[in-house]
């Protein structure tokens, strides 16, 4: 059983988790005007682990038949017979039905919410088929979680996690087209979509590149709507010499950084920025 958990955690990447929780954090922080109550922390937390747990092993799941051809994922496949199929299928759906918990244990808009939220993290899984945009779509996946705790903590809507979102969705785009970068050849054999396959390695990382500024420039309209101040601006300073430093890393003709820059830097990135940014909102 042990082996079997160890295997599905490898399988859904669990520690890529840290991508996305720390924006839902910041989101819930911002919501609560400090220090959220325990309770809704662990349940927004709970919620999100558990959405991208679902997510993820749901996309190992649809993808078999594309993974088993790629180098790079062939692995999942043999991790899932490892698992067993069955048991992967019983995950995603106890991980659906926590997430449904988690919301419906937070108020009742969160819970009324949730379907939607399952339909957009699993139909990601189907885009590469048809559209070069697909990128945009696992942004917007992971941009659900900083709208999912704002509402998680106030029951209601406002334009701050709307923009917190906006700036995941052009990050997670941004870094998702230089990952895609190392999949060119196995995207056009299996006739699948991205924008690597539509430009072409140099112009798909030009386009990371314009996200990543345009993230920058969305995080530098969050003040306005919010108390945060100049601890707040050093933050985004750091995240955009960092992005720099990412895109420095990956060059046309040398992807053998692209690790590095997706997995390190971003992990650097979305950490650093949670610290620097719940440290303004205390030190007011």
């Amino acid at each position: 059983m042990l082996k079997k958990i160890s295997s599905i955690l490898d399988l859904i990447k669990f520690p890529h988790t840290i991508f996305s929780f720390p924006f839902a954090v910041i989101s819930a922080f911002l919501a609560a005007g400090g220090m959220p109550g325990i309770a809704q922390l662990l349940l927004i937390l709970g919620a999100l682990v558990t959405a991208r747990s679902a997510a993820m092993s749901f996309n190992r799941l649809v993808d078999t038949a594309y993974d088993i051809h790629n180098p790079r994922t062939a692995y999942r496949v043999t991790l899932i017979e490892k698992i067993g199929r069955k048991n992967v299928v019983l995950f995603t759906f106890i991980c659906v039905a926590l997430f449904v918990v988690c919301a419906w244990l937070l108020n009742r808009l969160a819970f009324y919410l949730s379907p939607l939220v399952i339909i957009i993290i699993f139909g990601y899984s189907y885009t590469k088929r048809f559209t070069h945009f697909s990128h945009f779509v696992l942004g917007t996946a992971l941009a659900l979680s900083p709208i999912g705790a704002w509402v998680g903590i106030q029951g209601s809507f406002t334009i701050t996690p709307f923009l917190l979102a906006l700036a995941v969705v052009l990050w997670t785009a941004g870094f998702d087209i230089i990952y895609a970068c190392q999949d060119l050849e196995h995207d056009m054999r299996l006739s699948l979509y991205s924008i690597p396959k539509k430009l072409g390695i140099q112009g798909a990382l030009i386009v990371s590149g314009v996200l990543h500024l345009l993230m920058v420039l969305v995080l530098a309209l969050l003040p306005h709507y919010t108390d945060l101040s100049i601890i707040y601006f050093s933050g985004i300073f750091i995240v955009a010499g960092l992005l720099f430093y990412e895109h420095s890393l990956v060059k046309p003709r040398d992807l053998s950084k692209i690790n590095t820059a997706f997995f390190t830097i971003n992990g650097i990135i979305s950490i650093g920025f949670m610290v620097v940014t719940i440290i303004d909102i205390f030190v007011k």
